[in-house]
């Protein structure tokens, strides 16, 4: 299941199923986990912790230490789930003690050809990003989030759960859950409609959304004030409730919108 050509370090751990490709390295302090494919020319870097079943491409690079200039080369982590699909020349990065001191990939996520995760950020479950997408330092991805190719996320910033970033995107604030955002620099442009009705949330969930982005959009209200309006509609819709908490902690401010470029 080893190719005798791959280069493994003696103190790697490995389950016995898994697949490594010819010119793999295998750094120490990694741990593979049950049923991982690992193709050739991979460099796995540790301190690194594969999950069950993740399927590395040719060319990628996972687990190395971050370029970022407080990194000093103290011993930090990078922390992935299962079922992970991780294509051809991507780059994760291990976190720094400044922040949690690792970077943390979920479960049943694609990363695209070239796309790269900086240190200490956070992905969740069921990400899909597409080539060449790129998340700064520090970054936090909720489950289900979306991204098209070459968007781009500069650090410390929060992208909520479901929410949909267009191609070629440059998102300076924070986005909230299920909202969809295009442009450089990023704006909102609606509730991501197609991805919910993907997922099987209900035509009400989605009119519900709708009218608590308007609340926040363009009601005109400040956002403290849309935010108080929508608490009772919160307390009956776990989405909206979801909508609410990721705009109230925001500490960048959130993307808003740009006149003409909203849809319904």
């Amino acid at each position: 299941m080893i190719d005798p050509r791959a280069i493994i370090d003696p103190s790697a751990r490995i389950s016995d199923d898994v697949e490594i490709g010819p010119w793999t390295i295998v750094g120490p302090d990694v741990e593979i986990g049950d049923g991982c494919s690992i193709a050739s020319h991979v460099v796995l870097n540790g301190p690194t912790r594969l999950g069950r079943n993740n399927r590395i491409f040719q060319f990628a690079t996972v687990g190395d230490a971050t370029p970022a200039v407080v990194y000093k080369g103290e011993p930090t982590w990078l922390v992935v789930g299962d079922n992970n699909i991780i294509r051809e020349g991507v780059t994760i990065h291990r976190g720094t003690i400044q922040d949690k001191g690792k970077t943390i990939i979920g479960n049943d996520n694609l990363l695209m050809a070239y796309v790269h995760v900086a240190h200490d950020c956070v992905v969740g479950d069921h990400v899909i990003m597409a080539n060449n997408a790129g998340l700064g330092g520090h970054v936090e991805v909720g489950d289900w989030a979306n991204f098209g190719g070459f968007a781009e996320v500069p650090p410390r910033r929060s992208i909520g759960a479901h929410a949909m970033i267009g191609g070629m995107s440059l998102v300076l604030k924070d986005v909230p859950a299920f909202v969809s955002v295009s442009g450089n620099p990023a704006s909102a442009v609606g509730i991501n409609v197609i991805g919910l009705k993907r997922r099987g949330y209900s035509d009400e969930v989605i009119r519900t959304l709708k009218e608590a982005y308007r609340m926040v959009y363009r009601s005109g209200l400040s956002l403290e004030q849309a935010i108080e309006r929508l608490r009772g509609c919160a307390e009956q819709c776990s989405e909206v409730q979801a909508f609410v908490e990721s705009i109230a902690r925001s500490s960048v401010g959130i993307v808003r919108g740009r006149k003409g470029a909203e849809r319904e």
